[in-house]
C-alpha cells in the first residue's frame, strides 16, 4: 500500500492510495485457493477443480469483493498510521475508467479517499466551574393543588334539570362551526363536543358568551383570534361561531377524602398524597437535571475555541433547519411572523449548530480520556424505553435496531453523554438554592 497526501485544508484532507496488482493478485490466489476446496462444479471432483477454469468462472466477481474488502482495510489503516480520527465516513473516489482493468489484474488499485479530521486540543480543567442547582421545596399546597387536578379529570357531572342555565363549572355539549368572513375555515367545527365553562381552554371571549345558555339553544358569538395564535391564517382575525346546545351539565361535588383515594387504587388519602409528592419531586428533578447539565455546557462551551469539521457542523444545521421549517410551515407562519428572516435565522442557528458539534467532541474526548463506556444493560434499557413509544410494536421496533448498527448507535449516544455529564458533575462545585416552581420551569432559550 501506498499513501500520498494530496490536499490538506484545515481539517480537511485528501489522499492516494494505491495498492499494486501483484498484491491484489495474491489475495485472488488466496480467495481461488480456498473455493477451491468448496466448488461443486459439475464434470470436475471436489476439490479437483483446476484454479485457471475457477478464475474464468469467478474471477471478476471474486475480484470485485476483494476490492471492496481491500479500500476498507487499506483507508482505514491509512488514516490511523497518520494518527488521525475521521469525523464521519470517508468519501471513496474510484475511477469508472480504471475498474475492468483492476478487475482483470491489469492495473493497480488507486483511490482517492477525502474525509476531515476530529480537531485536536487539550481538556481544560473543570475543577473551577461553578453551578448553581435549583431545587424546589413541594408544599403541602403544591400536592393540592395536584390532588385538585387529578379529581377534576375523573370529576362526574349531572344533567341540569329543563330549562336551566349554565354557569360557570358547568359542563356543555355543543356543535360549532366557526367562519371567517362569513365562511367555514379548516379546523374550526366540531359536534357533541365538551366545552367545560371557566376553564378557558377555547379562545378569549368563547366560553364566556356560552354562559346562561340552557339546552336548546341556537347562537351565533363573536371573537376575535388572539395576535400571537400559532395559526397565522387565523391570527389576529375576527371570527364568529355558530353553536348549537345540546346539554347543560352541573359538576358534582369534589370530596379529596379516603374513599375517593381508594377508588384510585390507593389505601386512603395520605398514601395517595406520598405518591403524588413523590410524582411532583420526579417532575421537579428532571428540569433540575435539565438546568444543571445546561450551566455546565454553558462553561464548557466558554471554555473551548477550535476548528469544526464543517461536514458536522452542515449536518448539525440541516437537522436543526429542517425542524425550523417544518414548525413554520405547519403553523402556517414565515420568519416574518417570527420578527426575523431567514438569513439571519440562518446565521442564528448555524451558531447553535457549531455549539452542539463543538460540546459534542468535548464530551466525547471527556468520555475517551476517563474510559467512560455505555454497557450492555444500559443500552438495553434504552432500547426498552424506545419501543415503549410505540404501542403494540416493540418487537417491531426491537428487530429495527437490533438489525441496524447506525440506529443502535443513536440510542447509545445520549446515554453516553448523560454519563459524561455525571462525570463532570462530580468534578465541579455544585451549590443548591431553593426556587420557586416558576422559576424552576422558566424556559431558557435553547442552545442545545
Amino acid at each position: 500500500m501506498q499513501v500520498t497526501e494530496t490536499s490538506t485544508e484545515g481539517l480537511k484532507r485528501e489522499l492516494k492510495i494505491v495498492v499494486t496488482a501483484s498484491e491484489l493478485a495474491e489475495r485472488l490466489d488466496s480467495y481461488l485457493d480456498d473455493l477451491k476446496g468448496r466448488a461443486q462444479i459439475k464434470g470436475f471432483r471436489p476439490g479437483k477443480v483446476p484454479k485457471a477454469h475457477l478464475k474464468k468462472l469467478y474471477g471478476k466477481s471474486a475480484m470485485a469483493e476483494i476490492v471492496n474488502t481491500v479500500i476498507g482495510e487499506t483507508s482505514a489503516k491509512a488514516i490511523e498510521e497518520r494518527a488521525e480520527k475521521a469525523a464521519m465516513q470517508p468519501q471513496i473516489d474510484l475511477s469508472d475508467d480504471d475498474a475492468e482493468k483492476i478487475l482483470t489484474g491489469a492495473a493497480d488499485l488507486g483511490y482517492s479517499l477525502k474525509y476531515e479530521v476530529i480537531p485536536s486540543f487539550d481538556l481544560a480543567d473543570v475543577a473551577g466551574i461553578e453551578i448553581e442547582r435549583p431545587v424546589v421545596d413541594v408544599s403541602d399546597e403544591d400536592i393540592e393543588e395536584r390532588l385538585k387536578i387529578i379529581a377534576e379529570g375523573a370529576r362526574s357531572y349531572a344533567t341540569r334539570e329543563d330549562g336551566a342555565v349554565s354557569v360557570d363549572g358547568d359542563r356543555l355539549t355543543i356543535s360549532y362551526l366557526g367562519k371567517l368572513d362569513g365562511e367555514p375555515f379548516e379546523g374550526g367545527a366540531d359536534d357533541k363536543a365538551f366545552i367545560f365553562l371557566g376553564q378557558k381552554r377555547f379562545i378569549p371571549g368563547f366560553e364566556e358568551q356560552l354562559v346562561g345558555v340552557k339546552a336548546g339553544d341556537k347562537k351565533v358569538i363573536e371573537v376575535t383570534f388572539p395576535a400571537e395564535y400559532q395559526a397565522a391564517h387565523l391570527a389576529g382575525k375576527p371570527a364568529t361561531f355558530d353553536i348549537e346546545v345540546f346539554e347543560v351539565a352541573a359538576p358534582a361535588e369534589l370530596k379529596l377524602d379516603d374513599d375517593w383515594a381508594k377508588t384510585l387504587g390507593m389505601d386512603d388519602l395520605e398514601g395517595l398524597k406520598g405518591v403524588v409528592k413523590s410524582q411532583i419531586e420526579s417532575q421537579n428533578g428532571g428540569q433540575t437535571r435539565q438546568k444543571v447539565k445546561r450551566q455546565l455546557l454553558d462553561a464548557l462551551d466558554k471554555q473551548y475555541t477550535f476548528e469544526l469539521p464543517p461536514t458536522l457542523v452542515g449536518q448539525e444545521f440541516d437537522g436543526i433547519w429542517k425542524q425550523v421549517t417544518d414548525e413554520l410551515q405547519r403553523n402556517g407562519k414565515t420568519f416574518e411572523d417570527e420578527e426575523t428572516t431567514e438569513e439571519k435565522a440562518r446565521a442564528e442557528y448555524t451558531k447553535i449548530a457549531e455549539r452542539r458539534v463543538r460540546l459534542g467532541l468535548v464530551l466525547s474526548k471527556f468520555g475517551e480520556v476517563n474510559e467512560i463506556k455505555v454497557n450492555e444493560q444500559e443500552l438495553q434499557r434504552a432500547l426498552i424505553e424506545r419501543a415503549r413509544q410505540f404501542p403494540g410494536q416493540e418487537r417491531a421496533v426491537f428487530d429495527y435496531y437490533r438489525k441496524d448498527a447506525n440506529a443502535l448507535a443513536s440510542l447509545q449516544a445520549p446515554v453516553f453523554e448523560e454519563k459524561v455529564v455525571d462525570f463532570l458533575l462530580e468534578k465541579v462545585k455544585v451549590t443548591d438554592k431553593v426556587v420557586s416552581k416558576d422559576e424552576l420551569f422558566k424556559d431558557d432559550e435553547e442552545t442545545v
